[in-house]
């Protein structure tokens, strides 16, 4: 019986992960010449991390070239925070985008603890 409480309690315990959103971005026409953006949003949901890696990848999980604005790939979003991005990709690399995602980054204070990230992925149409 001990056990199925344990297993229970754990079991019934979720884990809370940030929110990216859209899940289906369409590519858009930028300011600048022969350069498309993705207009994403990311709420910070853990108040274990503010730190987010932001990437964008083939069907492959090949990387993609891309930039933000400010030309950082690591972003900083405080705990109940909702930060927009817009994500840019040359013209010539939008065949290959397939997807664009986000990936919690934990500080490492203790290498005792496990580590656990989260990341989660919108799918380019």
């Amino acid at each position: 019986m001990r056990y199925i409480m344990i297993m229970w309690v754990f079991i019934s315990q979720s884990i809370v992960a940030h929110e990216w959103t859209p899940t289906y971005p369409e590519l858009r026409l930028s300011h600048i010449r022969d350069i498309y953006k993705l207009e994403m949003k990311l709420f910070n949901s853990r108040e274990d991390t503010e730190w987010y890696r932001i990437n964008v990848f083939t069907k492959d999980w090949d990387t993609v070239p891309f930039a933000l604005q400010g030309s950082q790939t690591v972003v900083n979003v405080k705990y109940q925070q909702t930060r927009w991005f817009d994500v840019y990709i040359r013209k010539r690399d939008i065949d290959r985008a397939e997807y664009v995602c986000s990936r919690s980054k934990l500080l490492e204070e203790d290498v005792t603890k496990p580590m656990f990230f989260s990341r989660i992925c919108s799918k380019i149409k």
